[in-house]
Formats: structure tokens, C-alpha cells, sequence
């Protein structure tokens, strides 16, 4: 398993060095400059050009890109041309708002999907599965943006069931920070009132983007399960009396859920760039919302930092997810 994990980590290199050079190529064909944006409206040519030969914008692409990587190899991200602050330090401290809210997201898609998809394959062609599909395509179709504004709308606004932005409310004193995470901090210090905020804060915004994994969770779970039931080990314990409910959980969900497991770790990848919106709606403070600040303001070098963020947290998911693959099916830990 170590040789295996080893081999996946040497094959990612590549891939998120492409990703920079592809991240850092498109932000320097948009036609912005950073120099101007930084400088302000009201800045002179000369200031422009100061600010320019500052950050080594006059230089040629490709040295900017080998001293960026240079600094990539030392951790080293850079300052904030907007805050002047190191970007490593903004990043760290807006992350775990982000996995909280991507990782609640993506076990409520599955609490719900999993169980969704069996139950339309065990009802197939019948009036469940005719629903639960409708249902799966319409997660997928509905806009994020829209569904986000239309929560808020009846939830926050119109009934005042739920907070309308940001992650407590302004008189809760958050619990000192161990993990960054809300939930889980409030759980280590006993902070029962600020897990109760934070839950309540946090329902809309997960709820939102969860909604697109549900969907897909959906289809795949009864796609997986309507194959396992066609399998001859499935047709002999019927005929041998073993509880329906039995085979279904233990044996045919099992058989099933290898598929699902892999839309689940591609599905965390589109969480955190989903984020982005969500996060921007929801006033939450995490990485999407400020990467939307960084694009704003022309911040090329936060733009580039979350963008290998992503690429890094996309990689590290997906090694878990085969880790998993080989967890619950050991043939595939045979044949690597």
C-alpha cells in the first residue's frame, strides 16, 4: 500500500506542474494589468511603472514563471499585493472555512445520495425511480447561484428560520482556534453555543452545494445497484431466503459502491471550486471568497497560490479515494 501511495504521489507531480504553467499563462493573456489595478485610478504612469519593476512585472513570462517556481519549491507564496500580507498566512487562516463547509456538503451528499440511488434502483421503472431521477437531473441543472439566492430568500428573509451570511453571529465570541474549523473547535472546548450558531449558519451554504453531489451520487449508487442485482450471487442467497434487507446493505451496496466512491473524490474537487460561488453569496470566509477578492483586485500571485491549492487538495483526495478503492475491494489491491 505504501509503494502504491508513493507511485500516485510521483505521478501528480507532473500534473500540477502543468497546472501552473497553464494557471500562469491564462492570467497573463487576460487583458488587465496587475501594475495598473495595484496603483489605483488616480496613478501616474510613473507609479505604474515603479509598481511594475517591484513585483518583476517587466520581465519576460518565462522568467517570471522559473522565479516563481523557485519560490513554489521554498513554500514560499509571496505577499498579498492587495493586504501586503504573506498569502501562505491569508490562505491558512480561510482554509478550514472551506473544508468545513465543503466537507459537511459532501457527507450530507452522501448521507442522502447513497441511500436515494438504492432505493430508485430497488423501485426500477417504477414511480420512485421515475422521481428520484427528475430529481437528480434537476440537482444537476439548477444553478448554484440561483438556488443560494432563492434559500436565502424563503428561509432567511421570508420565515427568519436560518442566518442569511458569515459563520456566527456578530455578539457569539468564537472558541480559540485549535483546527480552524467551527464545529470541531467548539466541540474541544465545550463551546456548545457556538456549535449550535455554527450549525445554523452553516445549514444554507452546505445545503447549496451539496445539492449538485446528491444528484450525482444519485445516479451513479442506482446505476451500481441495478448491475449488483443482476449478479448470480444476488439471484442464490434470494433463493436461499437471506433477508432482502440484509443482502441489499451488506452485500449488494458493497458490490455497488465503487463507482460512487470514485464520483465522490472528483466530486470534492468541484466542491472546493464550487465553493467559490458559495462563499461569495454566503459572505462565508474561506478561500472561494477571497480568491473572488484576488480576481477582483488582479492578484495574480493569490490567484496562482489557491489555484495549486486546489490542484494539491484535488490530488491528495483522489490517492485516498483509490486507498479506499482497495479498502473495499481487495482485488484491486491484488492487481496493482
Amino acid at each position: 500500500m505504501l509503494r502504491f501511495i508513493l507511485r500516485r504521489l510521483l505521478l501528480v507531480m507532473p500534473s500540477l506542474l502543468g497546472l501552473l504553467v497553464l494557471t500562469f499563462i491564462l492570467i497573463r493573456l487576460v487583458p488587465a494589468d496587475p501594475a495598473a489595478a495595484l496603483a489605483g485610478e488616480n496613478a501616474t504612469p510613473a507609479q505604474i511603472a515603479e509598481i511594475r519593476r517591484q513585483y518583476g512585472l517587466d520581465q519576460p513570462v518565462h522568467v517570471q514563471f522559473v522565479r516563481y517556481l523557485g519560490q513554489i519549491a521554498r513554500l514560499d507564496f509571496g505577499e498579498s499585493a492587495y493586504s501586503r500580507r504573506p498569502i501562505a498566512l491569508e490562505i491558512s487562516q480561510r482554509l478550514p472555512a472551506t473544508l468545513e463547509l465543503t466537507i459537511c456538503a459532501l457527507l450530507f451528499g452522501i448521507a442522502v445520495g447513497i441511500p436515494l440511488g438504492t432505493i430508485a434502483a430497488l423501485y426500477h421503472n417504477r414511480w420512485p425511480d421515475t422521481v428520484l431521477r427528475i430529481i437528480s437531473v434537476g440537482g444537476v441543472a439548477i444553478a448554484a447561484f440561483w438556488f443560494a439566492i432563492e434559500l436565502q430568500m424563503l428561509f432567511s428573509m421570508k420565515l427568519g428560520w436560518l442566518p442569511l451570511r458569515g459563520r456566527l453571529d456578530a455578539g457569539i465570541t468564537p472558541p480559540s482556534p485549535i483546527t480552524g474549523m467551527l464545529l470541531i473547535d467548539s466541540l474541544l472546548t465545550g463551546r456548545l453555543d457556538v456549535l449550535r450558531n455554527a450549525l445554523w449558519h452553516l445549514t444554507l451554504p452546505a445545503l447549496t452545494l451539496s445539492l449538485g453531489g446528491i444528484a450525482t451520487i444519485t445516479r451513479f449508487t442506482r446505476a451500481g445497484v441495478l448491475d449488483t442485482l443482476q449478479k448470480d450471487f444476488v439471484t442464490y442467497e434470494r433463493a436461499q431466503g437471506y433477508p432482502a434487507g440484509a443482502l441489499i446493505w451488506k452485500f449488494v451496496l458493497r458490490n455497488s459502491i465503487v463507482a460512487a466512491i470514485t464520483q465522490i473524490g472528483l466530486l470534492f474537487g468541484s466542491l472546493i471550486a464550487g465553493a467559490v460561488v458559495v462563499e461569495t453569496i454566503f459572505d462565508w470566509p474561506g478561500v472561494g471568497f477571497y480568491t473572488v477578492q484576488a480576481i477582483l483586485t488582479a492578484d495574480t500571485k493569490v490567484m496562482l497560490a489557491v489555484t495549486l491549492l486546489i490542484g494539491v487538495i484535488y490530488a491528495v483526495v483522489n490517492i485516498l479515494v483509490d486507498v479506499v478503492h482497495g479498502l473495499v475491494d481487495p482485488r484491486l489491491r491484488e492487481q496493482d
